[in-house]
């Protein structure tokens, strides 16, 4: 509990504000520089004052089906180590992004989701919950690279990067989607061998739930990755449009999936992203508009509903948890 309290004083009062002026610092020179930057402040005000504050609403809305699509992947990935309803399963998600936030790349949403598994359960899940979370990750490496492709011609004309570093990534990016795509759809027998090699570990239980993963419900869960990421990139689009950054639907998916990639790639924390994230959409984003205050609220936006607004939530939902395991703790 003292940790706990001690982390978060030290996130509010020292690692936030800094973070939060790092990234103010690093988005603000690329703004003020636009072009014709008054008007893009107007264009906002009279979007907020016009039915296009329908597009915030349906954003906002669209985040509850993002981590309820995630709650569902994952009460199918533990079902077979313990039943979850959906709404805990839910819950479970909600207050494991409150956990992501000080982790590198967002690993501590796995201690948040275990915490509502009964004590028994609770390890068994972790290697189902990584494979799970393995399924989103090969969703945004696959377009990703595929998006990199497409936009070849225009990152090398734009000088982004070199025609010998363009090649060597796409190249080093189709091997490991290759490889990875092949150990996700063989994770049973990837299990089967690990059991032959190491069949007196005392730790072989932590992965044998991974035998259960069969070839439909890691397809399942593919497809599940597949269509949250439609969701981010509809939550982007309408975004785009609320704050008149005037893109098509493709220019969007293309540009953000790059984005999602290098986020996956580069190591940080969720409230240091928002910077990282806001630098490489300013910079992406400038082949195809000159908009780049409405990047920028795009970016942040995108970043508070999702992420930071969801971790409130879960912050006030691991209260409860605290409370339900004392009361036990006394019985």
């Amino acid at each position: 509990m003292r940790l706990n309290k001690n982390i978060k004083i030290f996130i509010n009062y020292f690692l936030g504000p800094v973070l939060f002026g790092w990234l103010s610092f690093s988005i603000y020179h690329q703004i003020n520089a636009q072009p014709q930057l008054q008007q893009s402040w107007v264009q906002v005000e009279q979007s907020f004052q016009s039915i296009k504050i329908v597009y915030l609403i349906f954003v906002l809305l669209l985040m509850f089906v993002n981590w309820g699509i995630e709650a569902f992947k994952w009460k199918l990935a533990v079902a077979h180590i313990y039943h979850l309803q959906f709404w805990l399963a839910f819950k479970a998600v909600i207050t494991g992004v409150s956990f992501s936030v000080v982790t590198p790349n967002r690993v501590g949403e796995y201690i948040g989701r275990i915490m509502y598994l009964p004590e028994g359960s609770r390890l068994k899940t972790i290697s189902v919950t990584l494979i799970s979370s393995f399924s989103q990750l090969l969703v945004t490496i696959i377009f990703g690279t595929v998006s990199l492709l497409l936009l070849k011609n225009k990152l090398l004309v734009a000088g982004i990067i070199h025609t010998t570093s363009y090649w060597l990534l796409f190249g080093s990016l189709f091997i490991i989607t290759v490889l990875l795509l092949l150990v996700y759809l063989q994770v049973a027998n990837t299990v089967s061998l690990f059991q032959r090699w190491f069949a007196n570990s005392r730790y072989l239980y932590l992965i044998q739930a991974l035998q259960d993963f069969t070839l439909p419900l890691l397809l399942v869960q593919f497809l599940l990755s597949c269509l949250r990421y439609g969701v981010f990139m509809i939550q982007y689009f309408l975004l785009f449009q609320l704050f008149g950054v005037h893109v098509s639907v493709i220019v969007t998916g293309l540009v953000m999936s790059l984005v999602f990639l290098s986020m996956a790639i580069l190591p940080t924390i969720t409230l240091a992203e928002v910077g990282i994230r806001g630098e490489i959409s300013l910079r992406l984003m400038r082949l195809f508009t000159t908009n780049s205050l409405g990047v920028g609220l795009t970016a942040v936006s995108a970043w508070f509903i999702n992420l930071i607004l969801p971790a409130a939530i879960g912050s006030m939902l691991l209260l409860s948890i605290k409370v339900f395991k004392r009361r036990n703790e006394s019985a």
